[in-house]
């Protein structure tokens, strides 16, 4: 799918990668493209498809109808990011706020949100150390789901959450990190306690 003769594109493209301090060379190595490419998109003389303006999108943060040019529907609501999550503050308390990420109303509608600033590497390759995730503030998570727990009282973590009779387990997405189980018995005495699920990744590369 072209990007559709959207000539301010390689206007946004070239803003964007100027403001991330980025040469044409740098941001097509990341991207895998050849440094001719980016110079045609900068350039008007080549437009990339659909699946790398999302690409693009994603890289920069940004939505593919702002990398278009294109007005937005509505307008974002900003959601707080933050470095960690503390045990016993509520999180709008939170006063360790890094940045602000936007997210569409019609999210915003369905709970209360914030983002959090990923600490190492354990949900690498998908979920890397500094992405920021979504995380939708509730207290139950499905099987298999990926929430933001707290265990212990210690600061919460980002973990494929799975519960059973016989207790919870965490699985790491980094083979490197073994699951870290707890019985029926130590998710009430630690406690282990959900603190959200994990809607959207937005990866900063």
């Amino acid at each position: 799918m072209s990007a559709g003769g959207d000539w301010l594109f390689s206007l946004v493209l070239k803003q964007l990668r100027e403001e991330k301090g980025l040469s044409q060379y740098k941001l097509a190595e990341l991207l895998g493209v050849a440094q001719s490419t980016v110079g045609m998109w900068e350039s008007g003389k080549r437009e990339p498809d659909f699946a790398m303006v999302k690409r693009l999108a994603d890289f920069f943060s940004v939505s593919t109808d702002y990398l278009l040019d294109r007005p937005a529907k509505s307008k974002g609501v900003p959601i707080p990011v933050l470095g960690r999550v503390p045990a016993g503050i509520p999180i709008e308390a939170v006063q360790e706020i890094l940045d602000y990420e936007e997210i569409t109303p019609e999210m915003a509608s369905q709970g209360e949100f914030f983002a959090l600033q990923i600490r190492g590497d354990s949900m690498a390759p998908r979920i890397r150390e500094g992405d920021v995730v979504i995380v939708r503030k509730q207290n139950w998570v499905d099987n298999g789901d990926v929430a933001v727990v707290l265990v212990n009282g210690e600061d919460a973590t980002v973990k494929r959450f799975y519960q059973s009779e016989q207790g919870v387990k965490l699985v790491s997405a980094n083979p490197a990190y073994e699951p870290l189980f707890y019985t029926a018995s130590e998710v009430k005495s630690l406690p282990v306690v959900i603190i959200g699920k994990v809607v959207e990744l937005r990866g900063k590369l």
